[in-house]
């Protein structure tokens, strides 16, 4: 049986609480024994090279050094980190080293809540994207700002709003991607605004195969 650590906090808009009951009830069913907290002291107190999954689901919010260096390290070390949009996408602003191993920040999403877009699958024999085909979404369309390292494995496209960005023309930005950060595997998926959201069946899906993938063997 695998062992999870979720952080759940932040912005109440994104729903953390729900979001993470959500990621724990897809580990639970592929046997992982699961831990929710909502304080960032855990990261401090707890031995996180014990866990084999770390998810973050914190919006925005602040984290001290002494938090964050053991994060850091667990993930170097092997431990897996898998999350989705603001609650691992936009987290800890001031913290770059943590978007940093992440491998992207959210800068954006033009037009807000409610924007109609699709999400191409860019490669569907890949394990994290495997027989899945590509889908619409209304909800809110993540602007990255993304380390050209990352491996990305789905993709949308912009401009879809107006707004002075798109003076520049049709730019792809990734939705999914994978990366290392020392031994750890590292997923993110930007949907899930909500929970309504996250309930879709294709970001189940994406979820519990990019959580599946992270999760140290």
């Amino acid at each position: 049986m695998g062992k999870a650590l979720i952080f759940q906090g932040g912005w109440e808009g994104h729903q953390p609480d729900q979001v993470a009951d959500i990621l724990a009830g897809i580990l639970r069913e592929e046997h992982f024994d699961v831990k929710i907290t909502d304080t960032l002291e855990t990261l401090e107190k707890d031995d996180l090279t014990s866990y084999d999954l770390i998810v973050p689901n914190w919006t925005q919010g602040t984290i001290t050094s002494d938090q964050l260096k053991p994060l850091l390290e667990a993930v170097a070390n092997g431990t897996g980190l898998a999350g989705l949009h603001g609650g691992m996408g936009d987290s800890f602003r001031d913290a770059v080293d943590y978007q940093f191993m992440v491998g992207g920040q959210w800068v954006a999403h033009p037009g807000n809540d409610g924007m109609t877009y699709q999400v191409r699958i860019l490669d569907a024999d890949h394990p994290l994207t495997e027989g899945m085909k590509d889908f619409e979404v209304v909800s809110e369309q993540y602007y990255m700002h993304v380390d050209p390292a990352v491996k990305v494995h789905a993709v949308t496209r912009f401009p879809n709003a107006e707004g002075p960005y798109a003076a520049n023309g049709e730019v792809d930005i990734p939705v999914v991607w994978s990366k290392k950060w020392g031994e750890g595997n590292v997923y993110y998926c930007s949907l899930g605004h909500v929970a309504e959201i996250v309930r879709m069946p294709e970001v189940i899906a994406l979820m519990r195969k990019g959580m599946m993938w992270a999760a140290r063997k």
